[in-house]
């Protein structure tokens, strides 16, 4: 017996190593500011505030992922259209040369979300979740959630190259909106699509 308890000692320790690993993991991820619309403010590392393309700063480079985006909104107020998807790296000489582009203005996109795979969410109201869940071997490819519901006409079947979680938070609410990510399973609101996708694990993040 005294082995038996002795066995359930080390697996039980053995667990509780992996769900402390786990969480430091989930620490690491931040929205990347440098990759990050001018527009951005970060808070406490997964929380954005203010207007234009946020990026998390962790590559997709696993099989399978699923994460979610939190809604914070004063009460009574909602939001048109928010984007959401993956995006291509940026940095600073992007942004500044998107500034001068009226391009994409024009036809009422943000500039700033060239080179994105990214969808429009409407009617986004206080404590709503948006869930991705992303695979890199199967169709589609990116599929959307909205409050756990699926929403199949905003699939994307395919994205080629490196990509990363993003964003994209309109000027009109900048003061009111905050945008939550969460990377961490048992912080999730909804359950993901099948038991494959898994949070974002942290293969190469950008410093």
């Amino acid at each position: 017996m005294g082995c038996c308890c002795s066995c359930n000692k080390d697996k039980d320790e053995t667990l509780a190593k992996e769900s402390e690993l786990v969480e430091r993991v989930a620490t690491q991820q931040s929205f990347n500011v440098r990759m990050s619309s001018p527009g951005i403010k970060v808070e406490d590392n997964l929380c954005v505030t203010g207007s234009g393309l946020a990026l998390i700063g962790t590559a997709l480079e696993q099989d399978a992922a699923y994460w979610e985006y939190h809604i914070s909104l004063p009460a009574g107020k909602h939001v048109d259209t928010i984007l959401f998807g993956l995006s291509t790296k940026k940095n600073r000489k992007f942004y500044d040369e998107m500034k001068n582009s009226k391009e994409s203005e024009e036809e009422g996109v943000p500039s700033e979300i060239n080179g994105t795979w990214m969808r429009c969410i409407e009617c986004i109201r206080n404590e709503d979740v948006i869930g991705l869940a992303v695979q890199q071997s199967d169709l589609p490819m990116v599929q959307f959630f909205h409050n756990g519901e699926p929403l199949y006409d905003k699939a994307v079947n395919r994205f080629r190259g490196t990509a990363y979680p993003s964003v994209c938070l309109p000027a009109s609410l900048e003061k009111d909106l905050k945008v939550q990510a969460v990377v961490t399973e048992k912080k999730f609101q909804n359950i993901p699509p099948s038991a494959k996708f898994g949070p974002i694990i942290v293969a190469r993040s950008i410093v």
